[in-house]
Formats: structure tokens, C-alpha cells, sequence
């Protein structure tokens, strides 16, 4: 019996569109193909969600590697991006349904410690029962050890837990350790039906 819900927050509760981000930040069509690859697809990115460097590790990580006349798009892209995560059509309304209805709702994100500045200027972290943020534990998804961290800080029960996630292999990680996992693709009325929740 689900008596626990685990959100991932990107793409499940707010919008990460790298493509939108680097549209605003960024002069020409060469530098979004450069940043999307060695910004976003880049392993300072991952480092950062880890909690292991800080922002300027993450600019001069990948400025190294790129030719300096995308550096300034760089800079502006890594000082904006997250004013671009907003929440998803639905998804406090869906929260707020989840909550009702009676059960615990927790977020587990792999995100770097901006997430408590983007985040909370659209939720408030008093309305979850809990929260697990990947750089305060140096631990990100799909690794095990994070799933089992947040079952044990709150003393939850693997079967009672369903975990929503918009990556299949963070699904899947879950799912490892006993978790029923659902694979996120704007479909919060499948997830309603899973609760039985009229959404």
C-alpha cells in the first residue's frame, strides 16, 4: 500500500529546459551547440550536483575547455538558468491533491544548493513531509545509496514509497531497492490513477 509519494523536481515539479536557457543567454547558434554539450552535458554539471565545487569551479571547469569568445555566453548562461525553472501547468495543483488525499509527499532532486533559492520562490519546503537535495549528501541518482538515505532519514518503508521521475534510469534505481517507481512524462493523471486520485 502507497502511503508515501517521491518527487523529483526537475521536469516533474518545475521546467529544466536547457534549449530555452540558451536561447536567452547565448549570441549565436555555435555557442548553444558548444554550452549544451560542455555546460550542461559537462562533468563540472554532475560535480555541482554532487556538492563538490562551487559555482566559479563550474565556470572555470568549462570556460578550460572552450574558446574564450563563449565565455561571456557561458557567464550569463550559468547566472540565469534558473530563473527559468518554473512549475510545471499542474503540478501544485497536483501536490496540493496528492496531499489532501492523505499522503506523505517527500522531493528528492540531484541538484546543486541553488535549489534552495529557485525552488523556494515557487514551494514551500514546510509543505513537504521531507526533502533530499543530492549536493548536501554527495550522493546523486541513480546511485542506491540516496534512495536508501532518504528511506532511512524518514523512516519509510521501500514498499510504501512511489517515486515519480522523468529518467528512466533514476526509475530504475529506485525500483532496485524495492521502490515502485513511475516514469514521469507529464501524465500526472496516470499518477492520480495509480493513488486514486480524481485529477
Amino acid at each position: 500500500m502507497i502511503k508515501n509519494v517521491i518527487f523529483d523536481m526537475g521536469n516533474v515539479l518545475l521546467d529544466f529546459d536547457p534549449c530555452t536557457q540558451l536561447d536567452a543567454a547565448c549570441q549565436s547558434e555555435k555557442a548553444k551547440e558548444i554550452l549544451i554539450k560542455e555546460l550542461y552535458g559537462g562533468e563540472e554539471w554532475i560535480q555541482r550536483d554532487l556538492g563538490n565545487i562551487s559555482v566559479d569551479g563550474l565556470y572555470n571547469g568549462v570556460a578550460a575547455r572552450i574558446p574564450q569568445e563563449y565565455h561571456a555566453d557561458l557567464k550569463k548562461c550559468i547566472e540565469i538558468w534558473h530563473s527559468f525553472m518554473i512549475p510545471l501547468e499542474g503540478a501544485k495543483e497536483f501536490l496540493q491533491k496528492v496531499k489532501n488525499s492523505g499522503y506523505k509527499v517527500f522531493i528528492l532532486s540531484n541538484a546543486s544548493e541553488d535549489f534552495y533559492t529557485y525552488f523556494t520562490k515557487h514551494f514551500d519546503l514546510d509543505f513537504f513531509d521531507g526533502c533530499v537535495v543530492s549536493a548536501d549528501i554527495h550522493i546523486i541518482k541513480p546511485d542506491e545509496r540516496i534512495y536508501r538515505y532518504l528511506l532511512g532519514k524518514y523512516n519509510l518503508k521501500a514498499e510504501e514509497c512511489l517515486f515519480i521521475d522523468d529518467r528512466e534510469d533514476n526509475v530504475k534505481g529506485a525500483e532496485s531497492i524495492g521502490i515502485k517507481g513511475f516514469l514521469f512524462r507529464n501524465n500526472y493523471d496516470e499518477i492520480g490513477r495509480i493513488l486514486n486520485i480524481d485529477y
